[in-house]
């Protein structure tokens, strides 16, 4: 999370781009009444924004405005549109920014959230584009502690629990039938003579029966690079990672270098399985997950085990109360995490909330919380945020 100038020219190419897609939404939602006949266009965003308390980053305690972190800020366009013979054409165009700066995220994209066109019918929707993998379709949602807490990703985010894509994606996504859902997607690398290289796969399935839900995911990624390379240090905070070391140490001043801060660790293969599971007691929700994560490098294997689990409760209409547990396990070291949030409804659109983290690992490793800050100089890591939240 970069802090950058929020100056800048209306006529630098970046500005312009952005003033033409917002030009684009203002005009497609003026149109969209006159398109109703024929389908519709949404326009859609998230705007979270507060202040946080860190207690160590790099041996120090900061406080500082953050935003994007109980939902990530973004505004949307999509539409669908009636192609007769009970099929529809759909697209989104879904751009991510940072509030406190106004600058786009996923690396510049200006629509990095998500840009993809398809078609649904009674057996799905067939899309092709920038799209979310399945373990955010399918199980991402039983990240309890995440509804805490938005900081409260698992451990350097290594089993894609934080809501991620894929590019270049082919996907299909079945409508619930009997209360399974099944979906299934393939990501082109798109080197030449390669076919294997920078390409991934996803697939998974989900199950609802009253209070009972189940869902499941396997997502592999080949050579994992641009916003999902890899940084093992500010990722996890160990010292080594795949039997290489991830920093340099001066013997003098104890200063820590990370050496892939800026040249990517060059991981061959991320490959997750995840599962998760709820069952709402009245106006209690309980919530579930296990991930299975196996990174290859170097000829070298290693896997990381995360286990969750916690509770939702509804207090009232407005007021609710979450509570979860983290427990990671990678290369001999473990993480221990407990979150908690507390949020309340001005209105049906706009929320403000209370959230805390405490992150306890081995001795030896730098603590991080969910890849959100600088690790800290000790094992422990704990911050405590005070935000709003608004949609539209």
């Amino acid at each position: 999370m970069q802090a950058t100038s929020t100056s800048s020219s209306l006529s630098s190419p970046s500005a312009t781009r952005t003033v033409a897609a917002i030009a684009l939404a203002c005009t497609l939602s003026a149109i969209s009444g006159a398109s109703r006949a024929q389908g519709s266009i949404t326009l859609y965003g998230v705007l979270d924004a507060g202040m946080t308390y860190v207690s160590n980053t790099g041996g120090a305690y900061v406080t500082k405005f953050d935003d994007g972190v109980s939902y990530g800020n973004r505004w949307g366009i999509k539409g669908r549109e009636n192609l007769g013979a009970g099929l529809d054409a759909v697209f989104v165009l879904e751009s991510g920014f940072r509030l406190g700066n106004g600058q786009l995220g996923f690396g510049g994209a200006q629509f990095g959230r998500q840009a993809y066109v398809g078609v649904h019918g009674a057996w799905g929707t067939l899309s092709f584009g920038n799209q979310l993998d399945m373990t955010n379709e399918m199980v991402t949602s039983y990240n309890v502690s995440g509804w805490a807490s938005g900081y409260a990703i698992h451990q350097g985010d290594f089993d894609r629990f934080n809501g991620d894509r894929l590019p270049n994606a082919l996907k299909y996504l079945s409508d619930e039938m009997a209360g399974l859902k099944l979906g299934a997607m393939f990501s082109f690398g798109g080197m030449a003579g390669d076919f294997h290289r920078y390409s991934a796969y996803s697939f998974g399935a989900h199950y609802a029966n009253g209070p009972f839900t189940l869902g499941a995911a396997y997502t592999q990624l080949n050579q994992p690079h641009g916003i999902y390379a890899f940084d093992p240090y500010a990722m996890l905070g160990t010292r080594t990672f795949l039997g290489q070391a991830t920093v340099n140490v001066d013997p003098v001043s104890g200063t820590l270098t990370d050496l892939y801060a800026r040249q990517p660790f060059a991981l061959e293969r991320q490959a997750t399985f995840g599962i998760g599971s709820s069952y709402a007691l009245g106006n209690v929700t309980l919530m579930g997950n296990f991930t299975y994560t196996t990174l290859n490098a170097f000829g070298v294997a290693s896997v990381m085990k995360v286990l969750e689990g916690g509770a939702n409760w509804q207090i009232t209409a407005a007021l609710s109360a979450i509570g979860g547990y983290q427990y990671s396990r990678f290369e001999g070291h473990h993480w221990n995490q407990v979150s908690f949030g507390i949020h309340y409804l001005l209105s049906k659109r706009t929320d403000i909330y209370l959230s805390s983290d405490y992150l306890k690992a081995t001795q030896g490793v730098n603590a991080v919380i969910g890849y959100s800050f600088a690790p800290s100089s000790t094992p422990s890591q704990a911050n405590v945020r005070v935000g709003m939240r608004h949609s539209f």
